[in-house]
């Protein structure tokens, strides 16, 4: 292995504090005015007016440099694939939503043609997803349950579902939650509010897609044992669902149990192949087609609803919807779900938009994914779709299959196991997700944290609760992280200007009389009160002990001044000379004894400090002036200074004694500047 090139350089100037430096770099003093902000941003040139349209509506500036030759092989199979996935899947996640089957296709086709015209993303797949499907479930379930639904059957004598009227008010109400949530997306994209997805990090989605994964398999198993269990509402559901499940398992339909067993070794078995042969074959095997089409054959040639009882799916009516305008008496009812899947829709799709941008090396403009999202949902649910986001194993199959850009009916006898199947088997790459785990636990116990207990608050909370209690968890973690900083005591690197913490390298040296004292976060009134009391103890002195020392010693001053000016008095007076006359006379000074064992000076280096709050101000001030002989305020990183420098000349702290030339541009000049003055107070014997 070559070694390294070491390069020398030398740089010769004088020491900068913060005044020097303003003077020198002609620091601006002007700032631009709120109205002449409000202008500029609504002034509308030519050219802004055009960049305005081409980001609204992307396919106007893409579709025309559209290369064929390169791309049109590669989408037209992708989209082959990813149409075949996406036929079936549709079916089975209408199930999750507690729609009919149908409902599923339709969200596969609007709302993709919609994205395909406003959306950024060139690989992901907008359609269908487990998660949304699972949420509109619920709100479907909670607002049209089968009790309200319950009719009396005099011929035999037993409560009956009407199963029509029930699935045409669930249909109404997924439609009303997919236009509501489309609006909220719609909203926040315009007030440029994409930075929400700032708050999702990825360890807190891959654990809120796994804990929601969970709830789509338990939501599953009554079609996988022929059971019907009472639906469960609000925290807890999911136990008790899962309690009342293993209750009526004794009950179980042995056709709908034999029918998912064998569909889900079959497609386990399937999926198998196609990652066996992975690049050998252009377009992956379609298992869940091939699936869907062999049961419905053999529902349909073995009787298995009439002989053994096996649910199917039933009619499903030909052509496309007309459309309706969603029912606005629901809107009051659904308006905390639409956010909720507004939130939860935009987070996935822009995480796993990102992934790909940063993969292929162009940008997702995320402000506009929400309204490309947003129009999406909004006119899906004028033609009766549910809320759709982006399906994670489409878009594996898209990109996998070639996918460059944006361009990418008789099943009755269906049994609804097979559809539960798909979906149980679909689940396994969110289940793969349980190996973060141990992957963090190694990294970063802070974000293993994150998962685990965003995965436990969205199995007990629900997903849509559960995901607001796990961005606000997050953001704790985030706190407590700047609330409990490292602290370190710095040293010189030596014959450099570089400072290092002293704990963590061997050959770094303290400066002599100095104490470099630095803050891994930043000073705000959370850690303030920490900051003040790790320098007390790392420094050797406590500031409310120096500064009684100080009122003691000010107080002595004061009675050796009187006791000196008596003496003066009466030497006056016994020499017969007048009070005027005293000009003459010098008066010696006390000199406050100083421990040899603190520091002469005190550097903070606020480099890791991007702002400060009124609290930090005053823990700052508080310094400054018990121990203003030897505190010389330091900021190593140019970025930073300036924001600490405006927080502290906004908030007061700068007067006739404490100047900006106490602030330097590096923690190097601070520690000139403090060797100069001590050597100057050594050699004239008198105190900085």
């Amino acid at each position: 292995m070559a070694e390294r090139r070491r390069m020398s350089y030398s740089v010769h100037r004088e020491v900068l504090d913060e005044e020097a430096m303003d003077e020198m770099g002609q620091k601006s003093v002007s700032k631009t005015s709120l109205r002449e902000k409000v202008k500029k941003s609504v002034r509308c040139s030519g050219h802004q007016m055009k960049s305005c349209l081409l980001g609204t509506v992307p396919i106007l500036s893409w579709l025309p440099r559209y290369p064929i030759r390169e791309n049109a092989l590669g989408d037209l199979i992708s989209g082959i694939s990813v149409g075949i996935m996406q036929l079936p899947q549709g079916m089975a996640y209408a199930l999750l939503a507690s729609v009919p089957p149908v409902f599923g296709l339709y969200s596969s086709f609007y709302p993709v043609l919609i994205y395909f015209i406003f959306g950024t993303s060139k690989h992901i797949s907008v359609g269908t997803y487990a998660v949304m499907s699972v949420m509109i479930g619920g709100v479907t379930e909670r607002l049209a349950p089968d009790s309200k639904f319950m009719t009396w059957d005099n011929v035999t004598n037993t409560s009956i579902i009407d199963t029509v009227a029930r699935d045409d008010e669930r249909v109404r109400v997924a439609a009303a939650v997919t236009f509501v949530s489309g609006l909220f997306q719609i909203l926040l994209g315009l007030v440029q509010f994409g930075f929400v997805v700032t708050y999702l990090s990825e360890p807190l989605v891959r654990g809120y897609t796994t804990g929601a994964a969970i709830h789509v398999i338990v939501s599953q198993l009554k079609y996988t044992f022929g059971v019907n269990p009472v639906r469960h509402n609000g925290p807890l559901s999911l136990i008790y669902t899962v309690l009342e499940i293993c209750y009526l398992l004794p009950q179980s339909n042995i056709g709908t149990l034999v029918t998912s067993v064998i569909t889900i070794l079959g497609l386990i078995a399937a999926k198998e192949l196609n990652a066996f042969l992975g690049k050998k074959i252009p377009v992956p095997i379609p298992v869940e087609l091939i699936a869907i089409v062999i049961a419905t054959v053999i529902s349909w040639q073995f009787y298995l609803q009439q002989e053994y009882g096996v649910d199917v799916v039933g009619v499903i009516p030909s052509g496309l919807q007309p459309p309706v305008f969603p029912d606005t008496s629901v809107f009051g009812q659904v308006i905390g779900d639409g956010f909720a899947l507004s939130v939860v829709g935009y987070g996935i799709a822009i995480s796993l938009g990102r992934i790909f941008a940063l993969k292929y090396g162009y940008k997702v403009d995320s402000n506009q994914e929400l309204v490309a999202l947003g129009l999406s949902n909004s006119i899906g649910g004028i033609f009766q779709c549910f809320t759709v986001s982006c399906s994670m194993s489409r878009t594996m199959v898209q990109e996998s299959a070639g996918g460059k850009t944006q361009v990418s009916r008789d099943f009755k006898k269906l049994s609804l196991a097979v559809l539960a199947a798909i979906i149980h088997v679909n689940l396994h790459s969110m289940m793969k997700q349980f190996l973060d785990i141990p992957a963090l636990w190694k990294t970063n116990r802070v974000d293993m944290l994150v998962w685990v207990a965003t995965f436990i608050l969205t199995l007990l909370l629900n997903p849509d609760i559960g995901l607001a209690a796990s961005i606000g968890f997050s953001l704790l973690t985030v706190i407590f992280r700047t609330q409990l900083p490292k602290y370190s005591i710095l040293g010189q690197v030596p014959e450099t200007d570089i400072y290092k913490p002293l704990d963590e390298y061997h050959q770094v040296r303290q400066v002599p009389g100095i104490l470099i004292f630095r803050s891994s976060a930043t000073l705000y009134f959370a850690n303030a009160e920490m900051y003040q009391e790790t320098l007390n103890s790392k420094s050797g002195f406590d500031i409310t002990k120096l500064l009684s020392a100080k009122k003691k010693l000010e107080a002595k001053k004061q009675r050796h001044e009187k006791k000196e000016a008596k003496r003066v008095k009466k030497e006056l007076k016994k020499n017969g000379l007048n009070m005027e006359e005293q000009n003459h006379v010098s008066v010696i000074e006390v000199d406050a004894e100083r421990d040899p064992s603190l520091p002469r000076a005190i550097v903070l280096d606020l480099g890791p400090v991007n702002f400060l709050d009124t609290v930090g101000v005053k823990t700052l001030r508080s310094l400054s002036s018990h121990v203003s002989f030897c505190v010389f305020i330091s900021a190593s990183l140019c970025v930073c200074l300036g924001g600490v420098v405006d927080n502290l000349q906004t908030a007061g702290f700068f007067n006739d004694k404490v100047t900006k030339s106490c602030l330097f541009t590096t923690v190097h000049d601070a520690v000139l500047y403090c060797q100069s003055a001590i050597a100057q107070s050594q050699s004239m014997e008198y105190k900085v």
